[in-house]
């Protein structure tokens, strides 16, 4: 069976598997050290059962999952399990590491402020990793990704601020301290910092959008093409105040190609024109590749019931 895997999609799963790991155990530290032992719950279902086990008692990682299981099949009824498998085995790898991780590791309880940037710190890095795989730990960018599809006027960005908000609110009511919400406001302001900092460029899934207006058009594309190998495309343009007829080449790169184009755009002319703006999301060929062959659970069971038939 493994023989008939091909080798590079053998090398892909030991790398996802590689990085799940480590980085679930990094963010198993973060929980187990400095956030939930400081009565911290930095959003997420991670924080939801922080303070379940506050409440309880009820093992932190265990009950994450528990939590979990409602959220993928939400999830894969909507955007089908392809699309959440990773997703799935990320959380299992989390859920696993941080109650593990809790009888091993001892806890820090001394300044609440080095608990929470530290808390941050490791816990960005840790799900940094996962994030590197194309893989995430369900809870709020999942529940936000899938209300979403509902609430199409709200951005995904607003769409896990209030989630997060929600968690963190209700963090003041089970530890009866407004403190406990800053501090984790601060854990999850540095996390995200942090997730931002480390996958700068790493995403195949967003990037940059660049317009640019240069005489020397033609040859601009031409080293996109060959250096970067980089589509570009071409939109003729007409400018509103000169009347005059030109093209605007529309290039869409990684963030961290940004440089390296604009090194070929002055290589040809100084004085051209670029706007550069943030792309949220970019599919297609060299970016995050868009598998029509993915079903959800309703097309699954409407396929099986018109086989049957």
């Amino acid at each position: 069976m493994l023989s008939d895997i091909p080798k590079e999609k053998m090398i892909g799963i030991f790398k996802d598997v590689l990085f799940f790991v480590a980085g679930s155990l990094i963010y198993a530290v973060s929980v187990n050290v400095f956030t939930a032992p400081n009565r911290i719950a930095p959003g997420g279902i991670t924080g939801v059962s922080t303070m379940i086990n506050y409440l309880s008692h009820w093992p932190i990682g265990m009950t994450s999952l528990l939590l979990n299981i409602p959220i993928f099949i939400w999830a894969i009824m909507e955007i089908g399990y392809k699309l959440v498998g990773k997703t799935i085995v990320a959380t299992v790898f989390v859920s696993i590491s941080i109650d593990l991780v809790g009888k091993i590791l001892p806890t820090y309880t001394g300044e609440k402020m080095l608990a929470a940037l530290f808390g941050g710190l490791i816990e960005g890095f840790g799900l940094s990793l996962v994030f590197m795989r194309g893989g995430t730990t369900g809870g709020t960018d999942l529940v936000a990704r899938l209300l979403g599809r509902r609430l199409r006027h709200l951005s995904m960005g607003k769409l896990m601020l209030g989630v997060d908000l929600t968690v963190v609110l209700s963090s003041v009511f089970v530890y009866h301290s407004i403190e406990s919400a800053l501090y984790a406001v601060i854990t999850i302001f540095v996390s995200t910092r942090l997730i931002d900092a480390i996958l700068y460029g790493t995403d195949t899934g967003t990037g940059k959008l660049l317009f640019i207006m240069s005489v020397k058009n033609d040859e601009i594309a031409q080293d996109i093409l060959t250096d970067m190998d980089r589509g570009v495309t071409v939109l003729k343009s007409r400018g509103a105040y000169s009347g005059r007829e030109g093209e605007v080449l529309l290039c869409a790169v990684r963030r961290y190609e940004v440089v390296k184009v604009k090194d070929i755009v002055r290589s040809h002319d100084h004085d051209a024109f670029m706007i550069i703006g943030d792309a949220g999301e970019i599919s297609g060929e060299g970016f995050r590749q868009v598998k029509v062959e993915d079903k959800t659970l309703k097309e699954l069971i409407a396929h099986a019931n018109a086989k049957k038939k």
